[in-house]
């Protein structure tokens, strides 16, 4: 799979199903799905799109290849939350993460957004270094609605 041939898309319906499917695998892999999680994957449009937020969705030869969200935060310390990040297994090593997360912060920049914030689990080693290589830092002190989430991290923009 060549990186050239993924095309980074923002919200369609037509994606909702794998939205949903992508994130529940790996959730169920490693983890419960949650309350919390249902609410974004069962109301995309509604939790996500509706409130100012947006989904990436990597595509290759029309197939889902993987997703991610970035939820408009209420938080005055940040401007927007990185959540939801799910890569097919067999699209897993290929950057497709990385590719998703750099059309993320692209996106929230282009909106004026100075912090990014997310949550994840250190069990997640690979995706807690996509995010140190991609500028996030650990921070502290951030509640969680989620029972796996104990590592927060923050992306400042203009630092």
């Amino acid at each position: 799979m060549n990186n050239d041939l993924i095309q980074i898309v923002t919200y369609n319906p037509k994606y909702k199903k794998s939205f949903k499917d992508l994130n529940t695998e790996w959730i169920s892999h490693y983890f419960e799905i949650e309350p919390s999680d249902l609410k974004a994957l069962d109301h995309p449009k509604e939790y996500i799109i509706d409130k100012g937020g947006e989904i990436f969705t990597a595509i290759s030869d029309d197939e889902v290849m993987g997703v991610c969200a970035l939820l408009k935060s209420d938080n005055k310390d940040f401007d927007y939350e990185l959540v939801k990040m799910a890569v097919s297994p067999k699209a897993q090593g290929k950057g497709i993460g990385q590719l998703l997360a750099r059309s993320a912060i692209k996106w929230a920049i282009e909106r004026g957004a100075s912090k990014i914030y997310l949550e994840s689990s250190t069990k997640l080693k690979t995706a807690i270094k996509l995010y140190e290589k991609l500028g996030f830092k650990e921070i502290k002190g951030v509640p969680s609605p989620y029972k796996r989430a104990d590592i927060q991290m923050l992306l400042d923009i203009n630092s």
